[in-house]
């Protein structure tokens, strides 16, 4: 087993500071910060997972959070100089009402804001008032919406459509793309949304092309 493997094991299995030590190592020998972020991300799918299945409880995903944000604070510097885009636009993110899970959206929210995007995060459990609030208020070039468990996805239909009504009276369209372990097109239609992503690197992508200028 490699030592990055040995590190996104560690993190499944919620070992800290097995972790963190994988971590440092791995950034001593020259491994890129992205592909850790990158591992990263692949474990806590796996935790995310695993939770779904009630194989580890709500203290084992906020566990799996903090361990994750510890990596995120060593790779972080690295991040910086390795994610590099021309892009730039507005984004508001936000885990939908119902849902406390942030692990996934501050995943995306680094990634977008190394890209050199601007990034209003509501949190969690945001409702879709605050939502359309925010859009009138900061107009933003795309809304990101977060979920992991299925009961969320109600939540981001009631979202996109205060959002759609709105913006028929305002004569105006922002895009909304949805995220999340579980979400797929059928979802992403369920949702009426314009786009979905599983990964974060693919969600910076598509906030590229939805604020590309041609």
């Amino acid at each position: 087993m490699t030592r990055l493997e040995s590190m996104k094991e560690a993190l499944i299995e919620l070992e800290e500071e097995r972790t963190l030590e994988l971590t440092r190592e791995a950034l001593a020998e020259g491994t890129q910060s992205l592909v850790l972020l990158q591992a990263c991300e692949q474990a806590m799918r796996v935790v995310g997972e695993r939770y779904e299945r009630h194989e580890y409880y709500l203290s084992g995903l906020i566990l799996a959070g903090e361990i994750f944000r510890e990596v995120l604070e060593l790779v972080q510097p690295g991040l910086e100089a390795e994610l590099h885009g021309e892009e730039s636009g507005r984004v508001l993110l936000g885990t939908v009402a119902g849902d406390i899970h942030d692990i996934g959206k501050n995943i995306v929210a680094t990634a977008l804001r190394s890209f050199g995007f601007t990034v209003d995060d509501l949190g969690v459990d945001v409702p879709p008032a605050r939502f359309l609030e925010l859009v009138i208020a900061t107009r933003p070039d795309v809304v990101g919406l977060s979920g992991l468990v299925t009961a969320s996805y109600q939540s981001m239909k009631d979202t996109v459509r205060l959002l759609r009504g709105a913006e028929a009276d305002a004569a105006m369209h922002v895009p909304v793309v949805i995220g999340g372990g579980l979400i797929d097109e059928e979802v992403r239609r369920f949702v009426g949304a314009d786009s979905w992503t599983t990964d974060a690197m693919e969600g910076v992508r598509i906030c590229q092309r939805l604020t590309r200028v041609d």
